[in-house]
């Protein structure tokens, strides 16, 4: 479980440092992020191992919460993906900087997907990778375009959060291949 965790919070991180040389990766330098991962990982499982089952009202809100947290916990390593980018000195590649903020958005879900041996859901269900790279498209324009950090990042988080938003509304899911 602390294994899939910190999978989880770190390993997009870890993926896109090692892409732009930044070794050993910052969750090796600060173990922060880790030591929170096991522990928010140890509370919910003491406190679903002592529940076992949510009550059917609290089922609603769970959900509600979890998507919440997902959708801004996304958006949020999006951006700070693609500005380490930046601030490794790769803004004008686009393709780059947008890949970062992608795989250190999506990059850890898919690891532990993949270290649980499932399909990760980023490939089954969801508009969640296509919400990351539309808000790296965008962040990345504005910034090359006017030189401005804040407004570009405030562009590609919020884009991020708009599409989820919409996507979870909507309930628009990736098409499937028969």
């Amino acid at each position: 479980m602390n294994i899939l965790a910190v999978v989880t919070a770190c390993g997009g991180g870890l993926v896109r440092d090692l892409v732009v040389g930044n070794t050993p990766p910052v969750m090796f330098r600060d173990p922060f992020y880790a030591i929170i991962a096991i522990a928010v990982a140890n509370t919910v499982f003491v406190l679903l191992k002592t529940q076992q089952h949510l009550p059917k009202k609290m089922v609603h809100f769970y959900d509600r919460t979890l998507f919440w947290f997902d959708t801004f916990g996304l958006a949020a390593f999006t951006v700070d993906g693609l500005m380490v980018g930046v601030e490794a000195g790769y803004q004008d590649n686009v393709f780059l900087i947008v890949f970062l903020g992608f795989t250190t958005g999506v990059g850890g879900g898919v690891l532990r997907d993949v270290f649980a041996n499932q399909i990760p859901d980023i490939f089954r269900k969801h508009v969640y990778a296509s919400a990351s790279v539309a808000g790296g498209i965008a962040m990345a324009i504005l910034l090359n375009i006017t030189g401005e950090q804040l407004p570009a990042m405030l562009l590609g988080f919020s884009l991020i959060i708009l599409l989820r938003t919409l996507a979870e509304h909507f309930r628009w899911n990736l098409p499937k291949i028969s």
